[in-house]
């Protein structure tokens, strides 16, 4: 058996038609037959290697959604036609302190879908049967596969940091990770004020459940906020005024980061001294992946989105080279 796929030949190069052999089906495993899968940063990160550990022929694509067409000789709890998505990662050891505790994500032997392994730009997709999370009836196929990273980056440290509905939260940026961290923070319960550099989204990101809006550039808008929030969760990969930030949290809060500034971090240590803290996060494990898709499904949270077809994929990633997406983009077979 052969899947065809769009696969990277080396770094910065346009995607080719591909074919490969993926060998036999292991016990553990599920193979799901992809209709669509979204195009994330780290997938250009990955085919241009700008984190030096991207091996070619790679097929991009951790963003999947489709159908269990095969499983594995040991699989229980999922049958051929089920319908799943797939996110970053896509196997883990299962015996570490961390996988027995359910967070498979922070497993020192965890497997990402495209590192070391063909993505789901392709017909089909293989990974541990527990990281194909069945998808609630209430989403649809065309627009769910960015909550499988996108979504669960943004909605994991919600949970594992112990965000409460009464929390004043800020979200910085509203992009590709903001514009769905600002949905499931409202959804949540939680007063939001959505943080750019203007106020261009100020309109919007009220549309999508913030209250308030905070422009940090130009303005001292972020400053008069100091002792404001409980959580404030960074989505942007810029470097801003992290002090500033520091301090517009309340006693106890925290600072997240899901996106990677530019630079290195620079945080007076005296800000912190009121028991706050600094914290990064990513997607986290397949229950909290099934936690955030019944959230969305319950509350009619979904991304915004384009869609080419597949065939379509260098023209896609041109798009959103050039940072024209709003927000996120998917491929279609």
């Amino acid at each position: 058996m052969s899947i065809k796929a769009w696969a990277a030949m080396g770094a910065k190069q346009p995607l080719q038609e591909f074919e490969f052999d993926p060998g036999p089906l292991g016990a553990d495993e599920v193979e799901v037959k992809v209709s669509h899968c979204g195009i994330c940063h780290s997938d250009l990160a990955m085919i241009d290697n700008d984190w030096g550990f991207a091996k070619y022929p790679l097929v991009p694509g951790h963003e999947v959604i489709g159908t269990v067409a095969a499983v594995g000789s040991s699989v229980a709890g999922l049958a051929v036609g089920t319908r799943v998505g797939v996110g970053w990662h896509a196997g883990s050891c299962g015996r570490c302190e961390w996988c027995v505790r359910g967070r498979e994500s922070l497993c020192a032997s965890e497997r990402p879908l495209i590192v070391g392994r063909h993505g789901g730009w392709a017909e089909a997709v293989r990974v541990q049967a527990k990281f194909a999370v069945p998808i609630p009836e209430g989403l649809d196929s065309a627009s769910t596969g960015p909550l499988m990273c996108a979504g669960a980056t943004v909605f994991t440290p919600m949970v594992e940091f112990g965000v409460e509905p009464w929390m004043r939260v800020a979200v910085v940026g509203v992009g590709g990770l903001g514009h769905l961290a600002v949905q499931f923070l409202a959804k949540w319960g939680c007063e939001v004020t959505a943080v750019s550099s203007t106020h261009e989204k100020d309109d919007l990101a009220r549309k999508l459940g913030a209250t308030n809006f905070i422009a940090s550039k130009g303005t001292s808008e972020l400053k008069k906020a100091a002792r404001s929030f409980d959580y404030i969760i960074s989505t942007v990969d810029g470097d801003l005024p992290w002090g500033d930030f520091v301090n517009a949290l309340r006693p106890q809060g925290r600072l997240v980061f899901v996106g990677v500034p530019s630079a290195p971090l620079q945080v007076p240590v005296f800000s912190l001294l009121a028991e706050k803290s600094v914290s990064g996060a990513m997607c986290g494990s397949p229950s909290d992946t099934a936690r955030m898709l019944a959230f969305a499904a319950r509350h009619g949270i979904k991304p915004m989105t384009e869609t080419f077809a597949m065939k379509d994929v260098n023209g896609a990633l041109d798009h959103v080279r050039a940072g024209k997406a709003r927000f996120r983009v998917v491929l279609e077979r």
